[in-house]
């Protein structure tokens, strides 16, 4: 886990990280599940591999992570079904489009009328790959706009892969310029179900937004806990 998301996590969201292996066979599904209050999906170098969705092989070059897509794909939509709140950041983003049956563009950037949105020169600092590169349109009357009240915000958007079709149950919740779906939401989850394919963890200290996204997957969590707990009386599951 890049230290970025742990930061993150404890200090704006609230919550104790706590890594999973990317080995699916180290946990039981189930036992997590009914374990845990929150999952964060994070951001990776690696990409999610194209037999997962039903696209051709990708160069040998691209990098991917086969333990992470078997770890992590069986149990997307197991754990918002169980109203366990979900937060997919760049790489779990993309793996919670590919769990709900969306499909992935694998170079964005080669596609006329796109964007190009990777991180651009490897030689500036690494401070510099995350400073906002552009601007989103977010839908109204969904969860990022009820966080922020905005309806145009500009984010540090940096990935080669993209949503090529949304997953089904799945809900825009912001756009690209070049109309990228830039975040998105579960419609009808039973809990907090958010994904962004920008870096809210790293700008935690300067941007509204992503303030908002780790307070509220916080807040989610500490809900759950609750229901966990039987503090509270649990959500209904979702269908």
């Amino acid at each position: 886990m890049l230290h970025g998301y742990v930061r993150a996590a404890s200090e704006r969201a609230g919550v104790m990280a706590l890594g999973l292996p990317a080995d699916a066979g180290a946990f039981d599904a189930d036992s997590l599940i009914d374990s845990i209050d929150g999952m964060l999906l994070t951001g990776s170098p690696s990409n999610v591999a194209p037999d997962r969705y039903g696209a051709p092989r990708l160069p040998d070059a691209v990098l991917l992570d086969p333990s992470r897509d078997a770890a992590v794909l069986p149990l997307v939509r197991r754990a918002v079904s169980a109203g366990v709140p979900l937060l997919g950041v760049c790489r779990g983003f993309q793996e919670i489009n590919v769990a709900f049956g969306g499909t992935l563009d694998p170079a964005v950037h080669t596609r006329p009328g796109r964007l190009d949105h990777r991180e651009g020169d490897h030689n500036r600092p690494i401070e510099q790959w995350y400073e906002d590169s552009h601007g989103i349109d977010i839908a109204p009357g969904g969860v990022l706009a009820s966080l922020l009240g905005e309806r145009r915000v500009r984010v540090n958007s940096l990935h080669h892969q993209g949503i090529d079709r949304l997953g089904q149950g799945l809900r825009v919740e912001a756009t690209a310029p070049d109309g990228l779906v830039e975040a998105f939401s579960v419609a009808g989850a039973p809990a907090f179900a958010l994904a962004v394919q920008f870096h809210p963890e790293m700008r935690i200290d300067d941007c509204a937004l992503a303030q908002a996204i780790f307070t509220a997957f916080g807040a989610a969590c500490r809900e759950r806990r609750l229901r966990r707990l039987h503090l509270v009386e649990p959500a209904p599951a979702l269908a």
